[in-house]
């Protein structure tokens, strides 16, 4: 299985950006997807996850109404639009597969690791 993530870049407080992660190479049928993220000198944390159907979503209360997660079942492609970008949400953002109907928080239950994004919010 490989996760490509790209969209990451340099962008202004107030700003906004759109990461995408490709799916590949998986035979599963049912999985959820999440974000995460992790910055220097900090703990890997989790940003927003999504179900198989899409109808579901969580999100970290850090980033409650700044985010929006989505995924393209058809492209194996799942989105998160990052609106209002904040100096604080620097960090490299990765995208994880979760085989099964789970698409919860815990970054320790899913199962296939992108390579990573990375996200640099200037003040």
């Amino acid at each position: 299985v490989q996760l490509q993530a790209s969209g990451g870049g340099l962008v202004q407080a107030g700003g906004s950006l759109r990461l995408s992660c490709a799916a590949s190479g998986h035979t599963f049928s049912r999985y959820g997807m999440g974000w995460f993220r992790q910055a220097p000198g900090k703990e890997r944390e989790f940003v927003a996850a999504i179900s198989w159907s899409g109808g579901g979503t969580n999100y970290a209360d850090s980033v409650k109404g700044r985010r929006t997660i989505s995924r393209d079942n058809a492209k194996n492609t799942v989105y998160l639009q990052m609106k209002n970008l904040k100096p604080e949400d620097t960090a490299v953002y990765y995208c994880a597969v979760r085989l099964g109907y789970e698409y919860g928080g815990d970054w320790k239950s899913y199962d296939y690791w992108g390579q990573g994004t990375l996200v640099t919010v200037s003040s």
